[in-house]
């Protein structure tokens, strides 16, 4: 077993700033060399303390505030222009960026782009459906229309 410190949300597993006991090859195939964890020491707990304050300035303070955060983006759909070819096929698919910053280009609280969770690659002209976890206990269902510029 190896011990990690995670550096970025891994869904499953945990936050950024969590101190997680993995398998050695999910550590050294799949953590490790996309840059989501790095090998923990006592020197490193310092990391973990100012990932940890990073963390909590970026994270909604309340559930009260993350429900209405919730509702403000389930209430319309985000529009995301890109270009598309004659089929309604995009040139590169649409990100997490291209979301977050829709949301907020549309009067949406912004969000960052790291709690947009997107299930299959969207590659299309159409209507998707991702997921944004807000808080621990708060995730939106939002519906992303893709339309072709």
């Amino acid at each position: 077993m190896a011990k990690l410190i995670l550096t970025h949300e891994v869904t499953g597993l945990g936050a950024p700033g969590d101190v997680v006991d993995v398998k050695d090859g999910f550590a050294r195939n799949y953590l490790m060399p996309r840059g989501l964890a790095t090998v923990w020491s006592k020197g490193a707990e310092k990391q973990v303390a100012v990932i940890r304050s990073a963390r909590k300035s970026r994270e909604i303070a309340t559930l009260e505030d993350a429900k209405a955060i919730r509702d403000s983006l389930q209430s319309k759909p985000v529009v995301v222009t890109a270009k598309a070819g004659a089929s309604g096929r995009l040139f590169g698919a649409v990100t997490t960026t291209d979301i977050a910053e829709a949301a907020a280009a549309a009067g949406a609280p912004a969000i960052d782009k790291r709690k947009v969770e997107i299930g299959q690659p969207i590659k299309a002209v159409g209507e998707f459906t991702v997921l944004v976890r807000l808080h621990p206990e708060v995730s939106a269902t939002v519906t992303v229309k893709v339309v072709a510029a």
